[in-house]
């Protein structure tokens, strides 16, 4: 999530440019670069993961508390894209990469379909049997986060995993409603 610039109206895909606006950004470059193989004689392919939502942990760990007891909703404006992807998904990429031969270079680990962060909170509220209309303030955020990480929560880009889906990999759970309601099961 951290490697595209964020952006409410711009789409990326594994081909944009991006890693080189704040330190989150730099850090997956580095971290990138420093996983790179010197030469083509090995196949690579770096993953790159939107918020993983999956049981007993992770993101949904912390929202969950909040949205049983009606009180979650949207996180600042709402209407910031939240790259996200289910465990199992990304489990299945990963896999996909490995016995797939004809996989490499970079592949964005996201869910096809795209949510703001206010249709998040919608889909996690109806997953649980409860409205999510409370808006958690920016200022909020950036108080208990500070202000380099309430930027990943606070701005989002819309990211699309074109490459991911060409390379042949079928989603389990590409829609976000199927996707929480198995989650909180």
């Amino acid at each position: 999530k951290a490697y595209y610039q964020p952006s409410r109206t711009a789409e990326y895909d594994e081909d944009s440019p991006g890693g080189d606006f704040d330190f989150f950004s730099n850090l997956v470059t580095k971290w990138e670069a420093a996983a790179r193989l010197p030469g083509d004689s090995t196949r690579q392919v770096v993953v790159r993961s939107g918020v993983v939502l999956g049981r007993g942990g992770g993101a949904i760990s912390h929202m969950l508390l909040p949205f049983r007891l009606g009180l979650g909703g949207p996180i600042g404006s709402g209407h910031q894209f939240f790259p996200w992807i289910h465990i199992g998904d990304l489990a299945g990429i990963l896999t996909h990469a490995l016995e797939a031969n004809h996989v490499h270079g970079v592949l964005n680990g996201v869910a096809p379909s795209s949510a703001t962060n206010a249709e998040f909170a919608q889909a996690l509220g109806a997953a649980l049997g409860h409205r999510a209309f409370i808006p958690v303030p920016s200022t909020i955020v950036q108080a208990v986060f500070g202000r380099e990480r309430a930027i990943m929560l606070l701005e989002g880009q819309k990211v699309i995993p074109r490459r991911t889906l060409a390379t042949g990999y079928q989603y389990s759970f590409p829609e976000l409603g199927a996707a929480l309601k198995e989650i909180v099961a």
